[in-house]
């Protein structure tokens, strides 16, 4: 269960001893890693030439190379299916913001634990947050405003309800098993498609579109 077996990714990273660590955690999911690249250009010709349907890269690359951001845009640009994972050893916001914009569907830190990296992979071909034991799903379709829903996928909206319901970025990694970087990444995405700055007005407007439960979890134990 979780094998992905059929599918390919392309490794990218300035670094061939990051490569090394990378490839046998993509392996363990049943990807066949068909490209390993230590330049963006060079990752960017196997993503032409291979088509994965996952593309792991790091930010920093050779000077006067293309970096992870842009090799991220080029590849979704010229390979569309493909689902790019940013691994970096950058936390911040900028870059998530940057990873974001360009296409990547996940952003994680180097430091993690590989189970971060299994997790993103997986989410990536899920479309959805995994969660532990048998919770049930936190936003039922039929909760789901009909009209004037903003584009947002369902592992979004399941972040969106616990960031309204009170949970901090520190307890919503723990509880759907990622980074909290990756927790940060959803976040800046659901923002700026709700047009909002903050958790504050996320939560609020979560809260005017009926996505809590009529008695909040947060509010039920007292």
């Amino acid at each position: 269960m979780g094998k992905h077996h059929g599918s390919s990714a392309v490794l990218v990273d300035q670094h061939p001893l990051w490569l090394d660590a990378v490839g046998p955690v993509v392996e363990g999911l049943g990807l066949e890693v068909v490209g390993k690249a230590i330049s963006g250009r060079e990752g960017l010709a196997l993503v032409i030439e291979h088509r994965p349907d996952v593309l792991v890269t790091g930010i920093c690359m050779p000077e006067g190379d293309l970096d992870g951001i842009e090799l991220v845009r080029r590849g979704i640009a010229a390979v569309p299916t493909v689902k790019a994972i940013v691994l970096s050893m950058y936390d911040d916001t900028s870059y998530i913001d940057s990873a974001l914009a360009a296409g990547a569907v996940a952003y994680v830190i180097k430091t993690a634990h590989p189970d971060d990296l299994r997790s993103a992979i997986r989410q990536a071909f899920a479309h959805s947050v995994y969660l532990p034991g048998n919770r049930p799903p936190a936003v039922p379709a039929a909760r789901i405003p009909a009209e004037g829903l903003p584009d947002l996928t369902r592992r979004e909206l399941e972040i969106l309800q616990l960031v309204a319901e009170g949970h901090s970025n520190t307890q919503l990694a723990k509880m759907l098993w990622v980074t909290e970087q990756t927790v940060k990444f959803h976040l800046s995405n659901v923002y700026r498609k709700l047009d909002v700055a903050n958790r504050t007005e996320a939560s609020r407007w979560a809260q005017l579109n009926g996505l809590l439960p009529v008695t909040p979890r947060s509010a039920a134990i007292v």
